[in-house]
């Protein structure tokens, strides 16, 4: 399949204009707006539902990332060298996939709900945290919706969809300057739409809630000790040296 010229700006030119409004927007929120960095927590305002979405959302999304990780970036020929045949990996693939997209998707559900029946929520929402949802539900349907409908195309005798002949092969292209469009183009357009919302929600996370997620508390682990002193009457005025350690 020759890819149409269409195909050179959606898979050749596009994810160089992402990355570019990735890192750049990052940057620049990172400098311009360092009190903005954060993710406006609301927790003061309800804490019963959020309890139980945030956990399945994040946990959820977790295994998501890995899964996309791994299916993106290790080539079927490692997997083969290390004795997991097709199979095998597409039913892992499948049923890690599955679990953890119901559960993120689970998640989010419950955080929109959450966030739309409990008034000083709601009052709190932005236009761009209601746009933010949006992409990111959508990315969530359709990346779940795509991974059901390769494996009914499978299991139904239908020819089977391998995203890592086509959609893969591409992703990987594109890190060492060589987008391989005619890759992307041969996949199904249920990936395709997939992929266009995945670059769409990228293009939102700096100017987002979600730039909290470049966010690590590794300086934790270098912080100099806390040291704590008792006030308890019983130790006032001793000369016992005080303990110090982690607080």
């Amino acid at each position: 399949m020759t890819p149409s010229p269409l195909d050179y700006l959606l898979w050749g030119a596009l994810p160089y204009v992402v990355n570019a409004v990735l890192v750049g927007g990052t940057v620049w929120r990172h400098r311009y707006d360092r009190f903005g960095w954060t993710t406006r927590s609301s927790q003061l305002y309800e804490s019963r539902l959020l309890r139980i979405a945030s956990p399945m959302f994040h946990f959820g999304l977790l295994v998501v990332i890995i899964g996309h990780v791994i299916g993106l970036l290790i080539p079927e020929s490692w997997t083969h060298a290390v004795g997991v045949g097709d199979e095998l990996y597409h039913i892992t693939a499948l049923s890690l996939g599955v679990v953890a997209g119901v559960t993120t998707l689970g998640g989010i559900a419950l955080l929109i709900w959450r966030r739309r029946t409990t008034g000083p929520v709601f009052s709190a929402t932005t236009v761009n945290d209601k746009t933010m949802y949006l992409v990111l539900t959508a990315a969530i349907v359709s990346g779940l919706t795509v991974t059901l409908l390769s494996a009914y195309t499978g299991f139904s005798g239908g020819e089977e969809v391998d995203y890592r002949q086509t959609v893969s092969v591409w992703f990987r292209s594109i890190w060492i300057l060589q987008p391989d469009v005619a890759a992307m183009s041969a996949a199904t357009l249920g990936f395709k739409i997939h992929v266009l919302i995945g670059l769409g929600l990228f293009s939102l996370f700096p100017f987002s809630r979600l730039v909290h997620a470049f966010s690590a508390p590794i300086g934790y682990l270098f912080r100099p000790y806390v040291v704590y002193r008792s006030r308890d009457r019983r130790t006032a005025g001793t000369t016992r040296p005080i303990r110090r350690g982690w607080g």
